[in-house]
């Protein structure tokens, strides 16, 4: 059976919770920042893809489209905020631990929202054969989206397809250049 786009971004959502569980638990500063970027880089594919295939889906079958996705938008800027926040502090700071812990919650409640209320929506009024493309749709985007936060761009679809692969190029150069780890 073929995955489709409610299984794939499912799959992403625990992956990046496990990765943050992860953190918690190592004290070993290289280890830490590593698993932070991992985790800062998943979550940040993970959202522009959402922004680029499936608010758009969202906002094209579900009765309240719309605002769910000017939601999600809105959650998506706090999580890009915190991980931009992330990426700059000491992760043995009681500041680094304290902004782990806000991008944990407001993560759990996005994915709650998500899970429990629109993917279910989705998939009952979405044709399969769409859920399945988007999911296609969905990994293409997350090779060639940013790895990093941009909190200050716009979370539009027409901004991540048109300038996006362009910010992920120089995202994915500055990773290797720097030795940071995004997988």
């Amino acid at each position: 059976m073929t995955n489709d786009v409610v299984d794939v971004l499912t799959s992403d959502h625990r992956d990046v919770t496990a990765l943050i569980g992860e953190i918690w638990t190592i004290r070993d500063p290289m280890m830490r920042r590593d698993l932070t970027d991992t985790a800062i880089s998943e979550l940040v594919r993970h959202a522009v893809a959402e922004e680029m295939y499936v608010y758009p889906a969202m906002r094209k079958y579900l009765p309240d489209g719309d605002k769910a996705v000017e939601h999600d938008t809105e959650e998506h800027k706090e999580l890009e905020e915190t991980m931009k926040r992330l990426e700059d502090l000491d992760v043995s700071s009681p500041e680094f631990d304290e902004a782990l812990r806000k991008l944990e919650e407001v993560l759990r409640d996005h994915v709650r929202d998500e899970e429990s209320e629109q993917f279910p929506e989705l998939r009952r009024v979405v044709p399969r054969g769409e859920l399945v493309e988007l999911a296609g749709k969905v990994e293409t985007a997350k090779k060639l989206a940013p790895t990093r936060p941009h909190p200050s761009a716009p979370n539009a679809e027409l901004f991540h397809k048109l300038v996006g692969p362009g910010v992920g190029l120089v995202d994915r150069l500055r990773d290797k250049l720097t030795g940071r780890a995004t997988k």
